[in-house]
């Protein structure tokens, strides 16, 4: 006893001595006396501050710089999921230290992996998809196109030529990831200008113009991130059928479905785009876009197996646990937000989607009809318009009735001032509307369209669910 109560007195004189402790006298200070000497004494930002301080003060110091960020839920640029559900909230806080490479360690979120895996497929129409979770869509789409780049090698080497200049097509359209993959992984980047007439997205036509023996695919994406359009993937898949019938030429299409991958099988069930077209071999997806979570999870996969080269199929064995495979940039990454997606599919279930959606849908249309009744705005996204009825026709007509079929595309507003507003209001900047709903919190961009029409600015407006 006598050396335990002597070994409780050297800890307790231990404490007492370290000056240093958070919990000590010096860093006792309240949190917002010492968040105002932080500003002045500790803070640095190019080197790590010589030493500790309140663990109350640094949050209440970082929490109120980012105070004068702008709210999330008021940022109408983004495309990028806000809002999770309570229950959503404290499963991704319970698992927020889990790292979904170590399957071994949690089996469980392993098998809920497979089965978010499973639910996509079935989602895209296919049985037998394989395929993995990443940061996001860039990610994702670096994937799809690596293994375009490998299958396209393969079978170059096979018969004897070759393999030195690949290529790939694309929109002048296409997000930055695309041309990043050309970039990072040397593919040459055919980007096919865009126009009134091809709804500023890809020109299949011109695209199939572009395409030669060394096309190791074409990225069509579901969800412009300019106007919000779909791309016509079945209208390429047709055009790269008849391409290989002419020349022998057998060109994939890897669907860069970051927004409409969790938007057309709920709102535009009959629309052909994924894997029941077979031209179509991989697709990826945000989930933390409309698969409604937060951000930090995306989705690539493949039809079946045969589509996904074994040189891209990492075997692991150094874990402590069984073999496992890995196919993406990133080892390690959160499990938390797959997780989040997995609620998401057991809480809405179809039916809730869908909904869900069509609340989304309903109120784009409805902001669309607005700006343009207001006479001050024209409407370059074309999803509030009959199907087949589009900004590029003359004096295109707007609709209200519930049975109508819509333009496909992402539930995103872009919109411009007209002319007649120009001509007649020469002192008025379009740059100045976002400026003017900053005044009051909202976050609405003011960008130029693609190559070929960037003298045209639109302001996005993406409404959320």
């Amino acid at each position: 006893m006598s050396f335990v109560m002597k070994y409780l007195k050297l800890i307790i004189q231990a404490r007492q001595a370290d000056t240093r402790s958070p919990s000590s006298a010096t860093n006792a200070t309240p949190a917002l006396e010492q968040s105002s000497r932080l500003t002045l004494q500790q803070v640095s930002r190019s080197r790590l501050a010589e030493h500790s301080t309140d663990a109350h003060a640094a949050y209440q110091f970082i929490h109120d710089a980012l105070e004068l960020e702008s709210r999330p839920n008021m940022n109408m640029a983004s495309y990028v999921h806000t809002w999770m559900e309570p229950e959503a909230d404290r499963l991704i806080m319970e698992n927020i230290n889990k790292n979904l490479c170590d399957q071994g360690e949690y089996p469980v979120t392993a098998e809920i992996h497979r089965r978010c895996i499973s639910i996509i497929g079935d989602l895209w129409n296919s049985n037998d998809a394989v395929g993995s979770s990443t940061v996001g869509s860039s990610e994702a789409i670096h994937l799809g196109g690596l293994a375009m780049k490998k299958r396209w090698q393969q079978k170059r080497m096979a018969e004897g030529k070759d393999t030195s200049r690949p290529n790939i097509v694309m929109g002048h359209n296409a997000q930055a990831a695309l041309e990043k993959f050309a970039c990072y992984f040397d593919v040459e980047c055919r980007l096919i200008p865009v126009s009134l007439e091809s709804h500023y997205c890809l020109d299949v036509k011109k695209a199939a113009e572009a395409c030669d023996e060394n096309t190791i695919g074409v990225y069509v994406i579901l969800g412009s991130l300019f106007t919000g359009h779909f791309e016509d993937v079945h209208g390429m898949s047709d055009e790269l059928d008849r391409i290989e019938e002419e020349k022998g030429w057998n060109i994939p299409i890897h669907v860069d479905a970051a927004s409409g991958g969790f938007i057309a099988p709920f709102m535009f069930p009959d629309l052909k785009w994924g894997f029941e077209l077979d031209r179509v071999k991989s697709i990826n997806a945000s989930g933390h876009k409309f698969g409604l979570t937060y951000a930090g999870i995306g989705w690539i996969l493949w039809r079946s197996d045969e589509y996904l080269p074994k040189e891209l199929v990492f075997t692991i064995d150094y874990m402590g646990a069984e073999v496992q495979t890995s196919y993406t940039l990133n080892f390690s990454r959160p499990a938390c937000f797959m997780i989040g997606q997995y609620y998401n599919f057991l809480r809405h279930g179809r039916e809730g989607y869908t909904s869900i959606m069509q609340k989304n849908f309903a109120n784009s249309r409805t902001l669309s009809l607005a700006l343009e009744e207001s006479g001050y705005f024209d409407v370059m996204s074309d999803i509030h318009r009959p199907k087949g009825v589009y900004m590029s026709i003359r004096n295109p007509k707007a609709v209200r009735e519930n049975d109508t079929e819509y333009n496909p595309g992402s539930p995103c507003v872009a919109f411009k001032l007209t002319d007649k507003f120009r001509t007649e209001n020469p002192h008025v900047k379009q740059s100045d509307v976002p400026k003017l709903l900053h005044t009051r919190g909202w976050v609405v961009p003011n960008y130029a369209l693609p190559p070929a029409q960037e003298l045209t600015e639109v302001m996005r407006i993406v409404l959320p669910p």
